[in-house]
């Protein structure tokens, strides 16, 4: 019987596990935490997003081959993934048609991450909580692991489901990702993705707690990125999905990767067109009375001042020029930001280990026999939506079901 060693006890590595005994192999999954799995039970607002309702293969980011990537996630469609949390490990999903996504149908994160755990015991999966991997080496043809007390284990097949740097307080300190690059791994730079943007602008940061739908267009000579969505000011600067999903442009433009990232906004649903019709002159109506009727106050009074619009001024008196910088601002408007949250808000690590260094099919390293890579190690991310997830449970079983069999 070969063994197995997974190392990391979250989304990845769980699916990994399972697969892994499923195909028959003696299993080990090693956690660093006490509990395990403590992305998904923050995930979703604690409600867990488990699976998008819709794959649109496009939205991932990778600085390696699309096309690998594209096989990676096909190897498990999204209608099975659906039906084995549903009818394998007995977890009702359900449908939320606005965002697109899938939730567990009792919106509790927790039911999934045990539910996880639970049937990887019944597959015959050992778990060994509160220890830390600190070095993997292949030997004799087959692996040693070895874990913060001074364990050595022996295995046929590693499969490393560490994660990557996000949220650090949930155990992920990129120990997996520096124990990949000593074994001689190409390692994508590392980033900050799907994290929250941030301005000293005075005007916007008064604005904290209004959100609404925008456009968000982050451009960099290198990169962009556009997405429409919720949008939310924070106390420090931006948030919510809109932002969220084009931040990676920002932050490697921040981290010199990139030139410097400008990022423009589209308020409304309104476009050029729609707005020069909204400030044609109509009876007593003010410049402010057209823009509160498709934005919050606040912010309607921000824009005002930002395009230098006497906010009281009738739409009769308002002058050429000044109507065509304030549908400027509104249409495609500059969005004033200095930096990000980094690491402690993103939901994901973007960069890490380059799709070229695996086998597609089997998540196996180029460079070392036995050894499997799967989750947020690899240099894969999607937008926020249960992309990431499934992500991590494509890539999992693949790992599982490969590492079980000597190949």
């Amino acid at each position: 019987m070969r063994r197995v060693i997974v190392i990391g006890a979250g989304a990845a590595g769980s699916m990994a596990a399972i697969f892994a005994a499923s195909e028959g192999a003696d299993t080990l999954l090693i956690e660093g935490t006490r509990d395990g799995g403590r992305k998904i039970l923050i995930s979703g607002g604690g409600r867990c997003n488990v699976l998008p309702l819709r794959v649109d293969e496009s939205r991932f980011v990778t600085d390696s081959s699309p096309n690998l990537l594209k096989k990676i996630v096909r190897a498990w469609p999204l209608a099975e993934q659906r039906a084995f949390f549903e009818h394998t490990l007995g977890i009702p999903l359900e449908e939320e048609t606005e965002s697109l996504k899938l939730f567990p149908a009792s919106h509790k994160a927790r039911d999934v991450r045990d539910g996880l755990l639970d049937y990887a015991r019944t597959q015959g999966v050992r778990l060994r909580m509160e220890s830390r991997v600190v070095d993997i080496a292949p030997v004799n043809g087959g692996w040693e692991v070895t874990v913060d007390d001074g364990t050595v284990l022996k295995a046929d097949a590693v499969i490393v489901a560490t994660g990557g740097l996000s949220v650090p307080n949930t155990g992920s300190d990129g120990a997996g990702l520096n124990m990949l690059k000593a074994l001689g791994h190409t390692m994508h730079p590392t980033y900050a993705a799907l994290t929250p943007l941030t301005t000293t602008d005075a005007a916007f940061n008064d604005l904290s707690g209004i959100s609404l739908t925008v456009s968000l267009t982050a451009k960099s000579a290198l990169q962009q990125a556009t997405w429409r969505g919720g949008f939310l000011f924070t106390h420090h600067g931006y948030s919510g999905p809109s932002v969220l999903n084009v931040s990676h442009v920002a932050v490697r433009a921040r981290a010199g990767h990139a030139p410097s990232a400008k990022v423009h906004v589209q308020w409304t649903a309104l476009g050029e067109k729609e707005w020069e019709d909204a400030l044609k002159p109509h009876g007593a109506r003010t410049v402010t009375g057209a823009l509160r009727a498709e934005m919050p106050d606040r912010l309607a009074a921000a824009l005002l001042a930002k395009a230098n619009v006497e906010p009281t001024r009738p739409l009769t008196e308002l002058r050429r020029d000044e109507r065509l910088r304030l549908i400027d601002i509104l249409v495609r408007g500059d969005l004033p930001w200095q930096g990000d949250e980094g690491y402690k808000k993103a939901e994901v690590m973007g960069g890490g280990v380059a799709l070229s260094e695996i086998d597609p099919r089997t998540m196996e390293s180029r460079r070392h026999k036995g050894l499997f890579l799967c989750g947020e190690v690899l240099d894969a991310f999607g937008p926020i939506g249960g992309y990431n997830f499934l992500w991590a449970w494509a890539t999992g079983r693949s790992a599982g079901m490969a590492a079980a069999v000597n190949v």
